[in-house]
């Protein structure tokens, strides 16, 4: 054979493996058209009692229970998530166990159906599971759940202060002071209370996460208190950021957009907004839980090591950080 002869045969060869090569391997993933991954309005006209169950929601949000995966990111950690039962909570639970923590969840005695559900959830991934519900806006309650948490989980490395209160209302006339009180406490309070008794048991590495909202930077006229208590939380982190900063502990705040939740038909929308909600974003529809987890797992991971006092955005297009 000659050595041109040889060359096109070798050619021949290596063309023919790159092809099967390229045969066998999997088909590149299709990308998704942010717009239409999730449902969008008009949603089914709906109102509950608050502080409603995932369990009632048309449709049901989506918390990633089939679709997130996780890669080890959090492999022993251990995290206390308040408001876990649903919403952003639920989310971060899901995705904290599948990548590998131990979860504490609180969320009130109301919501135990939808708890039980994330505990399962957990312990379907090998994870220890600790159902903690209880009453915020308390403070004896709140330094109780952290030691129960640290008990449980045999110490605590991720605080996740998610659990809020929102109620919509068109005057500040209508918003009574039994129910300012109730929202400032939930909201303000119950981070204030969680942070400085989980302070003690936080080693250098651990990490706070907040969550605030995109009203705390474009706040509408209808949740005044609620708002209020969303900047508070983002000026918190702020502030916890240059305290901690010494001691290796980080805090960060997330900041969602219109996301559905049962937040919404309880109350925190005024019930003929329900079926358009989210319309007004530039993707044109409500955020799902599970486009959040993510933020949730990078703030705890150690991949984020040099983050601290920032607010992370997701939020649809419209405000926010």
């Amino acid at each position: 054979m000659t050595a041109l002869a040889g060359r096109a045969a070798a050619q021949e060869k290596t063309g023919s493996q790159a092809a099967a090569t390229a045969q066998a391997s999997p088909a590149e993933p299709a990308l998704s058209d942010p717009r239409s991954k999730y449902p969008q309005p008009p949603y089914p006209e709906q109102r509950q009692d608050w502080p409603g169950l995932v369990s009632k929601m048309d449709p049901r949000p989506d918390h990633g229970e089939e679709s997130y995966i996780g890669s080890g990111r959090l492999a022993g950690r251990r995290a206390l998530i308040t408001g876990g039962d649903s919403g952003m909570g639920r989310a971060a639970a899901i995705a904290y166990a599948r990548e590998g923590a131990d979860v504490a969840i609180n969320y009130l005695p109301q919501e135990e159906s939808d708890a039980r559900e994330v505990i399962a959830l957990i312990e379907a991934e090998g994870r220890k599971a600790v159902a903690l519900p209880g009453d915020l806006r308390d403070a004896a309650f709140c330094r109780q759940l952290v030691e129960d948490a640290v008990r449980e989980l045999g110490g605590l490395d991720i605080l996740v202060s998610n659990a809020a209160r929102q109620q919509a209302k068109k005057s500040l006339s209508d918003i009574s002071d039994d129910e300012f009180d109730w929202t400032l406490k939930t909201n303000v309070y119950a981070m204030f209370w969680l942070t400085k008794a989980a302070l003690p048991h936080l080693q250098p590495g651990s990490t706070i996460i907040v969550t605030t909202s995109v009203v705390a930077y474009d706040p509408p006229e209808m949740l005044v208190d609620y708002a209020m208590t969303k900047a508070a939380g983002r000026n918190f982190v702020k502030s916890m950021a240059k305290q901690l900063g010494s001691q290796g502990i980080r805090i960060n705040g997330v900041a969602p957009g219109p996301i559905w939740t049962p937040l919404q038909p309880s109350g925190g929308q005024f019930p003929e907004d329900i079926p358009q909600f989210g319309s007004d974003q530039p993707l044109g529809r409500a955020g799902q839980p599970v486009e959040l987890a993510g933020i949730y797992v990078l703030l705890a991971s150690d991949e984020n090591s040099y983050a601290t006092g920032q607010v992370y955005g997701a939020v649809g297009g419209s405000g926010g950080p």
